[in-house]
């Protein structure tokens, strides 16, 4: 037995939703019927039974290692969902429980030295069963108790504290993941157990590989030197494998590949998302959990990826009638709402999602607000007085409401702050086109771009702003920069459409109007790598090359500008077909 709580008998074969019940459980868990019990409080946190997962976890969270990681990774979703400080410190004290739990099973010796020995000798000094699997428990809870940590404060000793704790579990994953490779057997007896336990290297080598290998080369040169590196094809392969079985960990994979393809491959890189095998991976919990919100948000979200906006908007109120106990995911849909709309320009419904988040959500004030004031300059005056917002007021409140993480202030809302202190005097100058803006922020028109009616529609509103841009008498020290803007919005949708010698024109006004620029100085980098992938998709690889790697060396601090980083690594990936850096 691993767990122990006084007298009794273990529990027996497989366990039912009516023995898991307080009532009837038995006084002592061995790790398979730990895992058995931990499938079972997943399989009810799929299908919206948030508060019964949890009551299935709590009772054993202080004696069992599984109930402990899978308890407080509740509390930590809660908290990074909701980003209320009284959730993120309940979330903070249980992973510090968990770890606790966990390191109660881990053997007395260090993990490194440990884990060495298990690979170094062919026999002796194995480690057991449940010391191999509270390794990998306590590597996840590590992980999730460093993000967390990195939210809650921003005292630099913290912050080291964090990455440290990152740098521990990324070593427990490597020497678990050589422990594998090396053919040892972890418990002959327990085939089950030890197909649990490889599903948990893989979900960790998987995770940390694709992690790495998306970093810009100055920061992965950095976290090498410290013993890190990040091979992306490895990683898909492991988090493939790991999604593919049946262990307990086979969800988490499956929803870490699609996080990465239908977002991270989209805001932190060039959008080149596997949307097919997004739909594969998630076919068969869609037939499990047909209702489970989780899986019918990304169920959406792959259809505004494929540009089925009216059918992803029927899907997101699907998930959001689904359940009312996580209003957290709530918010997930409005955010991915007022974006469909915002592609079809349906500002009102746009601005109906938006205000909905500045009012229910705590994640981001500042980019809601801002969102909110954006969409609303989009509308005639008249229809926008209706709503009774005042857009200027909007805009005002934004640089007040600006967060720091980690010691830092987030990017996207650094950028919303630069762009509303042009409300900030009582003679302000309007921004021109910010929805659009912030859109493309967001490699919005990437996914516009696969419906040729919308981006046609786009092409229309941009260029009734660049028309009456071209007829201002009154030149404001704004107007070369609003121009530029015009200029990148406008290539963007035309290339899109398949004009891409016009694209080409637009992307290259920008570029050649540097010295007229006076605030807006990322127009000139992004306009630079969006001509470098004009290039790549005309086939001229050279070019392509030498526009994106301009893109990376010749400009700096500018706004968002490790955005534009994490995309030109990506870029230059897949130009060069080098994908990663050294493997494991």
């Amino acid at each position: 037995m691993i767990e122990k709580s006084g007298g009794g008998e273990a529990l027996e074969g497989g366990i039912s939703r009516s023995s898991a019940g307080a009532g009837e459980r038995a006084s002592k868990m061995n790790l398979r019927n730990a895992l058995e019990e931990c499938t079972l409080a997943l399989n009810l946190f799929l299908n919206n039974k948030f508060s019964e997962a949890q009551e299935i976890l709590r009772p054993w969270a202080k004696e069992s290692m599984y109930h402990a990681l899978g308890y407080s990774t509740i509390l930590v979703m809660q908290a990074a969902m909701t980003f209320e400080p009284q959730a993120i410190q309940m979330g903070i004290g249980t992973m510090k429980e968990a770890l606790q739990t966990c390191q109660r099973f881990r053997k007395r010796n260090s993990v490194v030295e440990s884990l060495s020995n298990l690979v170094s000798k062919q026999s002796g000094d194995q480690l057991s069963e449940e010391e191999m699997h509270a390794e990998i428990c306590y590597a996840e809870c590590l992980l999730q108790k460093a993000a967390l940590t990195f939210v809650q404060d921003e005292n630099m000793i913290n912050f080291i504290k964090g990455g440290l704790k990152i740098r521990t579990s990324y070593q427990i994953y490597k020497e678990c993941h050589q422990v594998l490779q090396s053919g040892l057997s972890v418990d002959k007896n327990n085939a089950d157990t030890r197909y649990q336990f490889e599903g948990g290297v893989k979900l960790g080598i998987g995770a940390f590989n694709l992690m790495l290998s998306l970093l810009p080369s100055r920061i992965l040169r950095l976290l090498e030197f410290i013993g890190f590196s990040g091979n992306r094809e490895l990683g898909l392969s492991q988090l493939r494998e790991g999604a593919s079985g049946s262990s307990l960990r086979a969800i988490l994979s499956a929803l870490t590949l699609l996080f990465y393809h239908t977002y991270i491959s989209l805001i932190l890189g060039t959008g080149e998302g596997n949307l097919q095998e997004a739909e594969t991976l998630l076919e068969p919990y869609l037939k499990k959990f047909p209702n489970g919100s989780i899986i019918l948000f990304y169920d959406a979200r792959i259809n505004v990826l494929k540009g089925n906006f009216e059918k992803a908007q029927e899907i997101f109120q699907k998930c959001i009638e689904a359940q009312q106990e996580w209003k957290q995911i709530h918010h997930l849909c409005y955010w991915e709402l007022m974006w469909s709309y915002t592609f079809q320009q349906d500002w009102l419904q746009a601005y109906r999602y938006a205000d909905l988040l500045c009012k229910e959500s705590k994640w981001s004030k500042a980019i809601y607000v801002y969102q909110k004031a954006a969409v609303l300059s989009m509308l005639p005056d008249d229809v926008a007085k209706s709503t009774g917002e005042d857009i200027v007021a909007l805009f005002r409140q934004v640089e007040s409401l600006k967060q720091r993480i980690a010691g830092k202030s987030i990017p996207t809302e650094k950028f919303a702050v630069r762009k509303s202190r042009r409300y900030a005097s009582s003679n302000h100058v309007k921004l021109v086109l910010p929805a659009l803006e912030m859109m493309y922020v967001w490699n919005g028109f990437t996914i516009v771009g696969r419906r040729s009616d919308l981006t046609e529609n786009l092409l229309v509103t941009i260029e009734k702003a660049e028309t009456a841009l071209q007829n201002e008498t009154n030149q404001t020290e704004y107007f070369a920069d609003d121009q530029c803007l015009v200029q990148l919005l406008k290539g963007l949708c035309l290339k899109h459409l398949g004009r891409l010698l016009q694209a080409e024109l637009c992307f290259n006004q920008v570029i050649q109007s540097e010295k007229r620029i006076k605030y807006d100085h990322y127009l000139l980098p992004f306009s630079c790598y969006e001509l470098g992938l004009l290039y790549k998709e005309q086939g001229d690889k050279d070019k392509a090359i030498q526009f994106i790697e301009s893109a990376k060396h010749n400009y700096k601090d500018y706004s968002l500008e490790s955005r534009l980083h994490f995309r030109i690594h990506s870029a230059l990936n897949s130009l060069k077909s080098s994908t990663s850096t050294p493997s494991w």
